[in-house]
């Protein structure tokens, strides 16, 4: 009786052997709806932006079924980016990076699909994502984590009509592709696609303070604008296109690190740009081809092959799109196909 009486006082008194519960690690708060952060002003589909929301455009954008985008950075008040040469610019805690994704209806209407929020945490310093669905009446967007397949029929860059079935991504694939060694990192507003025309938009973010460390616009690198054929050639264009449309994963600590297909604009060793190189991991999606790139056959490269594809296991990207981007698959094939036979 004695020894049970014992065991039932100790278990009746855990703090006298324990260090108490562990405090939980602080979480990111994402709001409920994206009205609750009061980024935009007046009718919240028009997003006009307050005076802390900053829009920015960017010289080579990332292709999403023919989406429009609206792009903001949010700062907390009294605190500034950082200018970085390479890799994204350095945001202060508390900064969000909002980015908005609507299409064209058959009658010309911007119809609001969803906003995705990174967030870099005030008490980690690390970057959280959200997702945000718009309702029915383009009033406002609710908080969504598990992504939806949305039905839609839009107009695309030529005004062709085009039926898809729209993949808003849920919060761990928009991890997949803003993972570099497994961490979570901004992709898009880097100095050098930031930078373009004559860098108004770079000049002005300094001049207003807010973008301290920027060295002369001359000796800020610029990505080339894949559209631009008056001032950009067909490779500079192409590597362009696959920089920002690849590159997040084709990179040392992407997604696609074990492909040895690296894809970034500044890469220059031939095998890693695919060129006469065998796929390690394409499986059934290589389509049957020995080679990511041939030199002047795009028909016989793995590289075009899977971007001019929608099938699942085939098609890249593999996230972010469900149509051909006919445009840029006409860009990259007439990259391959003028590309010289010697390497």
């Amino acid at each position: 009786m004695m020894r049970f009486f014992v065991i039932v006082l100790i278990l009746s008194m855990p703090t006298l052997y324990s260090c108490g519960p562990k405090k939980p690690a602080a979480l990111p708060v994402f709001k409920e709806k994206l009205s609750d952060y009061g980024f935009f002003k007046g009718k919240l589909n028009e997003l006009q932006p307050e005076a802390r929301v900053h829009r920015y455009e960017l010289a080579t954008p990332l292709f999403t079924d023919y989406a429009l985008k609206d792009r903001f950075i949010v700062l907390p008040e009294g605190t500034a980016m950082q200018y970085r040469d390479s890799g994204a610019i350095d945001f202060p805690a508390g900064a969000y990076i909002i980015k908005n994704f609507a299409y064209r209806d058959t009658a010309g209407r911007k119809v609001l699909i969803e906003t995705r929020l990174l967030h870099k945490d005030a008490q980690d310093g690390k970057w959280k994502v959200m997702n945000y669905l718009w309702n029915e009446q383009q009033t406002d967007a609710d908080k969504w984590i598990a992504g939806k397949q949305l039905p839609i029929t839009l107009l695309d860059d030529h005004n062709q009509r085009v039926s898809t079935v729209y993949q808003m991504p849920n919060t761990n694939d928009c991890k997949r592709c803003h993972s570099s060694n497994g961490t979570l990192l901004p992709i898009g507003p880097k100095a050098r696609n930031l930078h373009y025309g004559e860098g108004e938009q770079l000049l002005a973010w300094a001049a207003a303070g807010i973008l301290p460390g920027m060295p002369d616009i001359a000796k800020v690198p610029a990505l080339p604008v894949w559209t631009d054929s008056l001032h950009f050639t067909v490779p500079q264009r192409a590597r362009a296109y696959l920089d920002v449309n690849c590159a997040h994963c084709h990179t040392k600590g992407g997604d696609a690190d074990n492909t040895g297909l690296f894809l970034e604009y500044d890469q220059q060793q031939p095998a890693h740009l695919g060129i006469l190189k065998g796929p390690v991991s394409a499986g059934n999606g290589a389509g049957g081809l020995d080679f990511d790139i041939v030199p002047g056959n795009a028909g016989a490269s793995i590289l075009a092959h899977r971007m001019n594809s929608t099938e699942p296991g085939t098609a890249m990207p593999e996230l972010a799109r469900t149509l051909i981007h006919k445009e840029g698959v006409a860009l990259i094939v007439q990259w391959i196909n003028e590309m010289k036979q010697e390497r």
